[in-house]
């Protein structure tokens, strides 16, 4: 509508098309009245917060929260520490006139990547080479009478969360818990779906996966209508006058290591089953397809690698503890994720995850390896050696750098799994980036070493 057909439809005429300067005018100079830094000013960071959004409480009183500084994925609502959570906007979509819900994490695009308040993955832009799959191309629905809020999103593909998670460990005897004697993974794929998709007219892929469905009794303990990491689910309600309040969703995080620094990161999907049992993910097959495997900083790589080891030093309290083997062992790996699973949540908050390495990470000091991140993940299985486990040389590691050379220089302490040569793992994870501990990762510890870049 023209705006002399609305200033009509509200009895104005056009004498206030002659006010409009004048009113715009008066409202810039009130604001600055109310307190807008002065003429060459810079707003603090904090004004800046103040004024980007309302403040939303996510949490009990009494939970240790993280600083809001520390978020990379500034939409979310907050990090609870005593959850080991991150609190993320929900958004609604559709499946064949089922109700999904979805989050957003990552785009391709700078400036739709900054509007959305997500990260920035320039990678998922080739997502699609070679892999028609990999992306599910989405169509917008927009809503009737929408004053303010967003289309629904309809989805080619959905996950089926009714499966039964089962994770029984290896080998009692002995360290290694891995491989699993068992691994189902509570969420399957179908052949339709993937978490990444791109909306019909657009080229900007962004990754949105599906954490439940249905339109109320959400499953929070044993997962039959949610992602195995749903804790807590609330929906978008309709608080009169045309507003409009969004749903949240409360996920458990996977506890990490990047640059010598603690980091908090997703776990949604994987290509393996084992490796989505572990992860409390869904297993997408079609995602094995994904560009490419091995690829990192390639050309048409949409994957960054993570590095896994799958023995290691276990037991609480060891300050090496790390791998799969004592993810297993000692982070109550085969329990069901809830806020009632008190061991769990306490287990997390004393490392008591798989502690992988990352690789280029979106707050690292060079924009060339800042912007190579992708929460599109190439595992990279390591494996300690009998002399490396006999000399207590199994030692936690924290840098993407060190790994690497270390397997370089000492094939006889790190080698692939069964002592095959280190490298991909042939299995992708898509573990979306969400916040730092405390200081964020800028540089890796060590200089690669030639050749070390495998």
């Amino acid at each position: 509508m023209a705006p002399t057909a609305i200033f009509k439809r509200l009895g104005l005429g056009t004498l206030a098309l002659g006010l409009l300067p004048v009113i715009a005018s008066g409202c810039g100079n009130s604001s600055a009245a109310a307190g807008s830094p002065g003429a060459g000013g810079k707003p603090s960071q904090a004004q800046i917060d103040d004024r980007s959004g309302p403040k939303v409480k996510f949490a009990p009183s009494g939970d240790k929260l993280l600083p809001p500084g520390n978020l990379l994925v500034k939409s979310a609502l907050g990090v609870d520490q005593t959850h080991s959570s991150v609190t993320l906007p929900l958004h609604k979509g559709r499946f064949h006139g089922q109700t999904v819900w979805y989050v957003l994490t990552e785009a391709s695009d700078f400036g739709l990547a900054h509007d959305l308040n997500v990260n920035f993955s320039p990678k998922l832009a080739n997502m699609g080479i070679g892999c028609d799959v990999c992306v599910q191309d989405v169509t917008l629905n927009n809503p009737q009478n929408n004053k303010f809020g967003e289309a629904v999103v309809n989805f080619e593909g959905v996950p089926n969360f009714k499966p039964k998670r089962n994770l029984v460990s290896g080998p009692a005897a002995g360290p290694a818990a891995f491989p699993p004697a068992n691994a189902k993974p509570g969420s399957v794929a179908d052949s339709r779906y993937s978490p990444f998709i791109r909306v019909k007219g657009s080229s900007t892929v962004y990754n949105a996966p599906i954490v439940a469905v249905g339109d109320r009794k959400f499953d929070v303990e044993r997962h039959t209508n949610t992602a195995d990491r749903v804790l807590k689910m609330k929906l978008p309600g309709t608080p009169g006058s045309g507003g409009f309040e969004p749903g949240s969703v409360e996920l458990l995080l996977v506890h990490g290591l990047e640059a010598g620094k603690k980091i908090f990161y997703l776990s949604t999907e994987a290509s393996d089953p084992v490796a989505a049992t572990l992860e409390r993910a869904t297993f997408v097959p079609a995602l094995q397809h994904a560009p490419f495997t091995g690829g990192d900083d390639f050309l048409g790589a949409a994957r960054e690698r993570i590095f896994l080891f799958t023995n290691g030093e276990t037991g609480a309290g060891n300050p090496n503890r790390q791998g799969l083997s004592h993810l297993i062992k000692d982070g109550h790996a085969g329990e069901d994720a809830s806020l009632k699973n008190a061991g769990l949540l306490e287990a997390l908050r004393n490392d008591g995850d798989a502690l992988n390495v990352l690789g280029d990470f979106p707050s690292l000091a060079d924009p060339r390896h800042a912007n190579a991140y992708s929460p599109l993940w190439d595992a990279q299985l390591g494996e300690w050696s009998k002399k490396a486990l006999a000399q207590k040389l199994d030692r936690r590691q924290s840098d993407e750098n060190t790994i690497l050379n270390l397997a370089l220089t000492r094939p006889d302490l790190l080698t692939g799994p069964l002592g095959t040569k280190y490298g991909s793992g042939d299995f992708v994870i898509n573990c979306p980036t969400m916040a730092f501990e405390t200081t964020p990762p800028t540089l890796n510890q060590a200089e690669p070493k030639a050749g070390g870049q495998f």
